[in-house]
């Protein structure tokens, strides 16, 4: 109903809207982000990774960090998954945090800043130091009107800092070098031979490990993404002056984030990964990481989006799927008000284009948990199951704005348990 009536108010009248409320939300918590030193994340990509290893590895240094992300939530050793299914909360609810953290001692907060947050300006009334940019594909471009409109959204955050970490592996960083108004931009890098970089780099099934300026980090997550990100968190901890060493001995620390690249066992004789990679490119990404590991068969659970987000790249998703993958489960993700069937027969669709056979490699099975206790009876010792989409969030999203809670590792751990003790 409030989206509806949103529909029929012009866009500047919004706009003015948006911009009162973040101005109201600071002014009744007393700016806390001038208490400290924000740092900013965004990106298509490794926003959520890249935003937790940032306050990970400043924490390893000493100081109380914050962090607010689509995956977690901390106020220094305080760490709770966020229910909010939002990557940037409203106004109110993050002024709120940042309150708490700044009333906790936190030295510094590190905000996961999207787009959407953005151009509705959630960012404006938070004092943001430094804006990290990890990378730009093609993602909720019918949300922005188009890729220009999207790559031009993350430009606000950049016009809020007076310092940019930049990944110059990335076509579309200098874009945002170039922001006016900038005062440093500092570079990262995996491939290129631009500012800090990666060095002696070895990928394993299960870790990576890597050189940044004399120090050696053994990352405990695979993928040259993942790399990546640990790097922009040892840029920004360079720029910050930070004792790289104990940056790095952190990161090295870190053994789980949330839905990212989770790694389920319960004693199986398969692999499971819950990984959030919602699009095209973190697939690829996924993928790429993915073919270091051993394994007999892979099995991908996955569905894709509605409430009109991306409708061109559910088919992209299923031929994907199906171009790695020896089989492929279609299931819901979060319609919200489209049709959850329809949803899912365009995903099978892409499948079915790639050459999977329905009933044979190919299954539509609409119950979520359904299809991970299907994908679970059908793996054999060596074998990985992938559930994508999902990752650590507690709902699925249905029609008229309902939620029903969800837990996707959870739901693996059972459909594991009552495969191995039926």
């Amino acid at each position: 109903m409030i989206h509806s009536l949103k529909k029929l108010i012009p866009k500047s009248v919004l706009d003015v809207y948006h911009r009162m409320l973040a101005h109201a939300a600071d002014i009744w918590y007393g700016h806390p982000s001038r208490r400290m030193i924000v740092i900013g994340v965004t990106g298509t990509n490794g926003k959520t990774t890249t935003s937790y290893f940032i306050a990970k590895a400043i924490e390893a240094a000493g100081y109380k960090t914050g962090c607010t992300t689509t995956a977690i939530m901390k106020i220094g050793s305080e760490e709770w998954i966020n229910k909010t299914k939002m990557t940037m909360p409203g106004r109110f609810y993050l002024q709120r945090m940042l309150k708490k953290m700044a009333d906790a001692g936190c030295r510094y907060a590190v905000i996961e800043t999207s787009s959407q947050g953005l151009i509705q300006h959630r960012h404006i009334g938070i004092k943001y130091q430094i804006a990290v940019f990890t990378n730009l594909t093609p993602e909720h471009i019918e949300a922005h009107g188009g890729f220009e409109n999207y790559k031009k959204a993350k430009r606000l955050l950049f016009e809020s800092a007076p310092t940019a970490v930049l990944n110059a592996d990335s076509e579309h960083a200098a874009y945002y070098a170039q922001t006016p108004g900038l005062k440093d931009v500092h570079w990262f890098s995996t491939h290129t031979d631009r500012g800090l970089r990666a060095k002696d780099v070895e990928l394993r099934p299960t870790g990576s490990s890597f050189t940044v300026d004399g120090h050696r980090i053994d990352l405990g997550f695979p993928g040259d993404y993942n790399i990546s990100n640990a790097m922009a968190a040892m840029t920004v901890c360079k720029v910050l002056g930070i004792d790289l060493a104990l940056a790095a001995k952190g990161l090295s620390e870190v053994t789980r984030v949330p839905g990212r690249f989770e790694r389920v066992e319960e004693g199986q004789p398969w692999r499971v990964i819950v990984d959030y990679a919602p699009e095209p490119e973190s697939f690829r990404q996924l993928y790429l990481a993915l073919d270091s590991m051993p394994r007999t068969r892979t099995i991908h659970v996955l569905g894709s989006c509605g409430g009109g987000r991306d409708v061109a790249r559910r088919p992209v998703l299923g031929r994907m799927a199906a171009e790695r993958a020896d089989i492929v489960i279609v299931t819901n993700e979060d319609p919200y008000d489209d049709d959850p069937q329809q949803i899912i027969d365009q995903v099978a669709a892409g499948a079915v284009e790639a050459g999977k056979v329905e009933g044979k490699n190919l299954f539509r099975i609409a119950d979520r948990r359904e299809a991970v206790f299907f994908a679970m009876k059908q793996a054999r010792e060596g074998d990985l199951v992938v559930m994508t989409g999902k990752g650590c969030e507690p709902w699925i999203c249905v029609a008229n704005g309902g939620k029903l809670p969800w837990d996707e590792v959870e739901t693996a751990r059972e459909a594991i348990r009552y495969v191995l003790h039926p």
